[in-house]
């Protein structure tokens, strides 16, 4: 396995410095973040690491030297929108930058790219299904002609008001994957699995590893940790934020022993990129970086450092 971090907690840097800052930190790799320019609508949003938009060959061999020269591979692109939007504009900008991230990890020789599946959150999962369809039928057919994989973050996207009463993204559960692996029917759409999402769900976190083995793609490494006593005030019907707090790896209820042996069983021998959502860390672009050092520090013991070759 190879470890990494999303690039998105560092927005103020620049690529060439998130390369240096990951070689520094003793990093595998990074999955570059690929958002349009423009201004962020959420947080951890917005962030411009790679512009697909203007990515041609010079550009994409100029990365692929910083990679080289750094040693820190490019694990995925990454772009988490809501291509599903019942705003038809959203919905189109969202679609247009996934077709074009993929493009870009042909350019820079990937095979890789994360988004979500999205989700009108005003409407029932039989409802949304057919736009899922009409949606993310012609995507996973784009990516699978230019042997690019789809790998599908497990968040539903539902923390605050805002994304009442469903959340922003339906590809949150087992018998969702299942469905939507079944009818999109092809090897180019999986998982970029965290288990973190699962677990304040209230679900197995460990499980979806056996039983969806060849769909796992990409694995983000976030902890969380339940307030027990708040959720037993508040349920589950509340807002998550309510009862939940996404933390770093080891400073949560993710059992990371546990965790990577369910990834090991399962043959499992990509990228685990570490996503810094933890706000005691967030106070500066040093005590972010903090974080990248304390979680590579402390996930070294289940992933040893690759050799030099």
């Amino acid at each position: 396995m190879h470890l990494g971090f999303v690039s998105a907690i560092v927005p103020e840097l620049s690529v060439e410095e998130i390369f240096s800052l990951a070689s520094e930190l003793s990093y595998d790799c990074v999955e570059l973040m690929c958002w349009p320019k423009g201004k962020a609508t959420r947080r951890y949003a917005g962030v411009t690491h790679v512009d697909v938009q203007s990515l041609g060959r010079k550009e994409a061999q100029t990365l692929q030297i910083l990679s080289s020269e750094s040693g820190v591979a490019i694990s995925a692109l990454g772009y988490y929108p809501n291509p599903l939007s019942p705003d038809p504009e959203e919905a189109k900008v969202s679609v247009s930058q996934i077709r074009r991230m993929i493009d870009a990890a042909v350019l820079l020789k990937l095979d890789t790219v994360n988004t979500f599946i999205g989700r009108d959150w005003h409407r029932s999962v039989e409802d949304n299904w057919p736009q899922v369809m009409e949606v993310w039928k012609p995507l996973v057919t784009y990516a699978e002609e230019r042997q690019i994989r789809i790998g599908i973050e497990n968040c539903p996207m539902y923390f605050t008001n805002d994304e009442w009463p469903s959340g922003k993204n339906i590809a949150h559960s087992p018998a969702i994957w299942r469905r939507l692996f079944n009818d999109l029917d092809s090897s180019a759409i999986g998982l970029n699995y965290d288990p973190s999402h699962m677990i304040w769900q209230q679900m197995d976190a460990f499980e979806p590893i056996r039983t969806f083995a060849d769909r796992l793609f990409h694995i983000h490494a976030k902890d969380v940790r339940l307030d027990q006593n708040r959720l037993n005030e508040v349920g589950i019907l509340s807002v998550p934020n309510s009862f939940h707090t996404p933390k770093l790896p080891g400073l949560g209820d993710v059992d990371w022993g546990k965790f990577f042996s369910f990834l090991t069983d399962a043959g499992y021998n990509g990228a685990v990129c570490v996503e810094v959502e933890d706000r005691a860390y967030e106070e500066s672009l040093e005590s972010r970086i903090a974080a990248l050092r304390q979680s590579v520090n402390y996930l070294r013991q289940f992933i040893p450092a690759q050799e030099s070759s």
